[in-house]
């Protein structure tokens, strides 16, 4: 849940803002001037403050400037009167991520709100991703199965090109990650990366958000304003989640990757850019291209090179290695000293299928680190949901029920013995197929074919 600081003298304000908060989900916390929104921030750590432009003693600019030096990855939305804008457009210079003018209607602050979160936590998990990838390999972070050595290859073959790449996997199997290590593979490594989140845009802001404005363009429009195709000149820009956008903005869109100009909103002569585009999507745009919720002329222009990332469920064998990288950062975090993965829980990590993907990896260990009190992290650590498969084993009463025969029982029986033996060899191998194989003492090829047989990816 996160926390929201509100800061305004106004105390029917503060009551009904901290109301309108509580009800969508977030916890609100109000103050009346500038030194108690200071000790508020120190004490409670807020995601983001509605911060009003004009309050006794200190105005809003210098509690802005305060704000930021305690915490500089704050969100601060400004409260101002129309009045004020122009102050308002300073704060956003000296680091106010967005402004609201008073009155406000309950939508239209739900929706910025909304979009400042999203796009925060876009920005920081590219932040960090691409912190990552500077300091371990991408084998490190990534994995080293077959599927993802395909994924990094792809990677190596289309960074030094300008071809459109459209990522697509399902959510936190490590799109963000994939493009941002195309950028920093790419000559325009030097230059801008801006990443995006289409579905946090409401549709009547896209234009300005993308393309810019002029001043005087719209009512509030006191200044000129870049959008992000021209944040990212030269550079790269991520897309996430596009099929979000309207079939207008699709269009509008598709218009300005062709002519490699735009319009600034209210503007009268086209800005050239140069940007280099890459699409996240957990969306099969073909298949939505084909139900038509997505424009094909759009989607033709895009699909200039293609990247499909695997589900963790499809890739086990990375998990020993993912396991150790996020142990490693969670005892970074965390101050903890946890050495490692004890059998057991591998096995319970190789059981789950991890709807979530690496993301969802990420956080159990992160909490399995954290409730961890020995050398070594135990079943009775994780917390998995109802996702854990259990195995159903096979019941030799039910089967003489059945009328099955005694040979079928056994092949039945003998075949759960060897899945449940394949999987066993491949926890204590950490899901290094050739050790496995030693462990059972058969041919690399055998396991092989048992593992396509008994389907053990899926499971």
């Amino acid at each position: 849940m996160e926390t929201i600081l509100i800061v305004d003298d106004n105390a029917d304000l503060c009551f009904n803002l901290s109301n309108l908060l509580r009800e969508n989900g977030y916890k609100p916390i109000a103050v009346r001037d500038g030194k108690s929104a200071l000790r508020a921030i120190e004490r409670n750590m807020p995601n983001l403050a509605l911060l009003d432009m004009k309050l006794p003693g200190m105005d809003g600019i210098k509690i802005l400037e305060k704000m930021k030096k305690i915490n500089k990855d704050l969100i601060i939305i400004m409260l101002t009167a129309y009045a004020d804008v122009k102050d308002a457009v300073r704060a956003m210079k000296l680091g106010a991520f967005d402004y609201i003018t008073k009155p406000f209607n309950d939508e239209e602050l739900n929706l910025i709100i909304k979009k400042a979160l999203q796009t925060h936590y876009l920005s920081k998990e590219v932040e960090n991703l691409r912190k990552r990838l500077g300091e371990k390999t991408a084998k490190e972070v990534m994995g080293e199965s077959h599927e993802i050595k395909r994924v990094l290859k792809q990677v190596e073959i289309v960074a030094p090109t300008t071809m459109t790449v459209i990522l697509q996997g399902e959510s936190g199997t490590g799109k963000e990650l994939i493009a941002d290590m195309i950028h920093r593979k790419s000559p325009r490594k030097d230059r801008p990366f801006i990443a995006i989140d289409c579905g946090a845009i409401p549709d009547t802001l896209v234009e300005s958000e993308f393309f810019g404005y002029e001043k005087g363009a719209f009512t509030g429009a006191e200044t000129q304003k870049e959008g992000k195709f021209e944040q990212a000149n030269g550079g790269t820009l991520l897309l996430d989640e596009i099929s979000n956008l309207s079939d207008a903005a699709q269009k509008k869109l598709l218009r300005v990757i062709e002519e490699r100009k735009l319009p600034r909103l209210g503007g009268k002569t086209n800005v050239k850019i140069d940007v280099r585009i890459i699409i996240a999507t957990n969306t099969n745009l073909a298949e939505a291209m084909n139900r038509g919720k997505f424009r094909d002329d759009l989607f033709h222009r895009l699909n200039e090179f293609y990247i499909a990332l695997p589900p963790l469920r499809e890739r086990k064998e990375d998990i020993p290695v993912l396991v150790k990288c996020f142990l490693h950062e969670a005892n970074q975090e965390l101050n903890k000293k946890v050495k490692g993965i004890s059998s057991e829980a591998m096995r319970c990590f190789f059981n789950n299928r991890w709807p979530g993907n690496v993301r969802e990896l990420k956080n159990v260990v992160k909490k399995a680190v954290l409730s961890c009190d020995s050398d070594y992290i135990k079943c009775e650590h994780l917390t998995l949901g109802n996702n854990t498969i259990q195995s159903q084993g096979f019941s030799f009463e039910q089967g003489l029920d059945k009328g099955i025969s005694l040979r079928d029982m056994a092949k039945k029986a003998t075949r759960e013995i060897e899945q449940n033996a394949i999987k066993e060899a491949l926890a204590k191998a950490n899901g290094n197929k050739t050790k496995a194989a030693k462990i059972l003492k058969i041919d690399r090829m055998t396991l092989y074919s048992k593992i396509k047989e008994f389907q053990l990816k899926e499971v």
